[in-house]
């Protein structure tokens, strides 16, 4: 890891990619439009950007389409599309700082977790789905006689990916990562506020081994760039990770268009379970981070604590004092404990829940805005306890550094305020009681129930929701269904 000063004179030495990718080259927008990417943790300009449009996406996809036809990516066997993406995950490594620096300074999370977290995950997840793709069978349908019918899984062709801005590698990676595995082109547009990362991943891709073509990028807004690639008629299929609202859009993009499949992972409003006999330090501990890391800014963040009315006060007290101990300052200095809101907007929006709640809810600690190095986009640990189910900081996703505390008496009472949302996306359980983890994992409506732990995750694990969280799955084994098609091969002889 390196001191503030030496990650300071490392970004004032970056070199930014900033136009689109397409056919393997940087190329302008074709109306020549850009717009400014912002370092939320100063408000500088950090460059400015192409801004692709409707007719860029149509090119890209064009060239993705052209790649797949011809059989460049599509026709390489498992274990030859394995050696380039080891190649890919092997030049992220050797690339860590930069890219770590790109997702800082765009989106302001720390550097120690860009570092030491999102990249090198990157590498990770891009090596896991590399080493599994050679490793998948195909079938034969046990139909007997003389019929020899084979199940197939084939690449599905032109993958449009829509990411967002929270984990701008990882979540580019999660998509990237099976989708060129299985033999897909593969069209991606980075969110509008954090399209660095991604421009140059494509340019150590290329330098991997990866076909041009193969995999384009088109930085723009969604409301071009996004719905054109929701709507072309020869994408097929587009997977979105980002809010609830914008997901509904891609679903009537694709049914107003070519009826492509659509895979989505969208919002959450995760609880928190933590029962009288739990490890209340650990669960704490645990609490904290699933609140307070990336700045709250993560989909999964456990946002609902519930409390069992016994410990609550000692539940209370505790997280008090870790929030307190994170306190806002410079992303690029490794001491820091909590960076910036990806942009001014953004802080806005947090502090119009903090402010609500105030109104619905005591408020423990935080809540105020904070203004460092010329920015105000930085919101401090906020927590409220006393809300009740139909508060909005209970129901709505904030995506922020706000926590609300609620109690309840039993494990029924628990199951059914933790259920009652439209989200489901994860959960997590603190109990010593293995019967009482077991039963709830399986009432609670979530894609992942943690217990004794928070937001657990791993590249061997499928990680998704259900409800209005979205459903498909990235990550694991099963991430390869969204970019592959089953194909039957029935022969008499």
């Amino acid at each position: 890891m390196f001191t503030h000063a030496e990650w300071k004179a490392r970004a004032a030495a970056l070199q930014f990619r900033n136009q689109c990718w397409i056919d393997g080259a940087f190329v302008p927008s074709l109306s020549g439009a850009r717009f400014e990417t912002v370092n939320p943790a100063t408000g500088a300009v950090i460059t400015d950007v192409a801004r692709g449009g409707a007719e860029d996406i149509d090119r890209a996809v064009k060239v993705a389409w052209r790649a797949f036809e011809d059989g460049r990516w599509s026709g390489k066997t498992p274990g030859e599309r394995k050696e380039v993406l080891l190649k890919l995950a092997a030049l992220i490594r050797e690339n860590v700082p930069e890219l770590a620096l790109l997702d800082t300074l765009d989106m302001g999370k720390l550097i120690r977790d860009s570092a030491t977290v999102d990249a090198p995950g990157s590498a990770y997840f891009f090596q896991w789905h590399a080493e599994a793709i050679d490793k998948i069978y195909d079938e034969i349908a046990p139909t007997g006689g003389r019929d020899l019918a084979m199940v197939r899984r084939i690449p599905l062709g032109v993958i449009g990916a829509v990411v967002p801005w929270n984990f701008p590698l990882d979540m580019a990676t999660w998509k990237l990562a099976p989708a060129l595995a299985v033999g897909n082109s593969v069209v991606l547009k980075p969110a509008e506020q954090s399209p660095l990362s991604a421009l140059r991943l494509a340019e150590l891709a290329a330098e991997a081994g990866l076909p041009d073509g193969v995999l384009n990028v088109v930085p723009g807004y969604g409301q071009d760039a996004g719905q054109a690639l929701g709507r072309h008629p020869d994408v097929d299929c587009l997977v979105f990770t980002g809010s609830t609202a914008v997901g509904k859009l891609f679903q009537r993009y694709a049914g107003e268009s070519n009826m492509k499949q659509v895979w989505l992972e969208t919002g959450g409003k995760s609880p928190n379970l933590i029962f009288a006999d739990a490890d209340l330090d650990k669960a704490a501990d645990m609490a904290a981070f699933g609140i307070f890391f990336n700045q709250g800014e993560v989909c999964s963040a456990n946002s609902r604590m519930l409390v069992h009315a016994d410990v609550a006060d000692e539940m209370v007290a505790r997280m008090e004092t870790r929030a307190r101990a994170i306190v806002p300052g410079d992303p690029l200095d490794p001491a820091s404990t909590l960076g910036a809101m990806v942009d001014r907007a953004h802080a806005d929006s947090v502090m119009s829940f903090v402010e609500t709640g105030k109104r619905e809810a005591r408020l423990v600690c935080g809540g105020e805005r904070v203004s460092l190095n010329g920015s105000d986009a930085f919101v401090q640990p906020t927590i409220f306890v006393g809300a009740g189910q139909e508060a909005r900081i209970v129901r709505e996703e904030i995506f922020g550094p706000v926590l609300s505390i609620q109690t309840f008496r039993d494990e029924e009472e628990a199951v059914t305020m933790a259920n009652a949302s439209v989200y489901g996306l994860a959960a997590s359980v603190w109990t010593r009681d293995l019967s009482r983890a077991l039963s709830l994992s399986d009432r609670l409506n979530a894609g992942t129930v943690s217990v004794n732990t928070v937001d657990a995750l791993s590249a061997m694990t499928p990680f998704g929701g259900i409800k209005q969280s979205g459903f498909g799955r990235d990550l694991s084994i099963h991430s390869f269904d969204k970019y592959s098609a089953l194909k039957t091969v029935w022969i008499k002889y």
